[in-house]
């Protein structure tokens, strides 16, 4: 049985319960700031918002430690998980940590933006903008390059606020 909940503002938990029950694939965010410091965070608000350019819009939080950063930079990567990738969504969740300290990152050739080196796939973006909307920013990159692995594991998603796979063994049907 579902439960209609009809007011003139939703209040944000209950807003927050319900979208726990969008399933959303986990990334790891990264760029490097003018000093050449590598930043980053764990995002589950990701998607493609055009193809022709190719676009993509990350949900970046106003109190992230990382908002100034993102603010400055010209570019960044998303790196795609998979669920064997877990620890690295949980440790660029964290805060006060070396975030890049237990996994295999490398700079993009050409470029100094750190890429998680066995994501499942990496796309490299350059900021096209970066629009105020509510507690977060949305940050908007057009794909400049894609890398992409040999995803041998499942993806890695964020659902009911833990981290969640597909079952491959299923198919969905009508």
């Amino acid at each position: 049985m579902s439960t209609l909940t009809q007011t003139s503002a939703v209040d944000a938990a209950v807003f927050r319960e319900a979208m726990s029950l969008l399933a959303a694939p986990l990334t790891v965010v990264t760029t490097r700031d003018a000093n050449g410091r590598r930043w980053g965070f764990t995002a589950s608000s990701v998607t493609s918002a055009s193809l022709e350019p190719p676009l993509v819009v990350v949900g970046l939080s106003n109190t992230s430690s990382c908002r100034a950063a993102f603010a400055e930079a010209t570019g960044f990567v998303v790196n795609l998980l998979g669920e064997r990738q877990a620890g690295v969504a949980r440790r660029f969740a964290e805060h006060g940590v070396d975030r890049f300290a237990e996994h295999p990152f490398e700079d993009w050739p050409g470029t100094r933006l750190p890429r998680l080196v066995d994501a499942h796939a990496a796309l490299r973006c350059r900021v096209v903008d970066l629009v105020p909307v509510g507690d977060h920013h949305l940050l908007i990159g057009e794909l400049t390059g894609l890398r992409t692995g040999t995803p041998a594991s499942r993806p890695l998603l964020w659902h009911r606020r833990d981290f969640r796979t597909t079952d491959d063994d299923r198919t969905a049907s009508p």
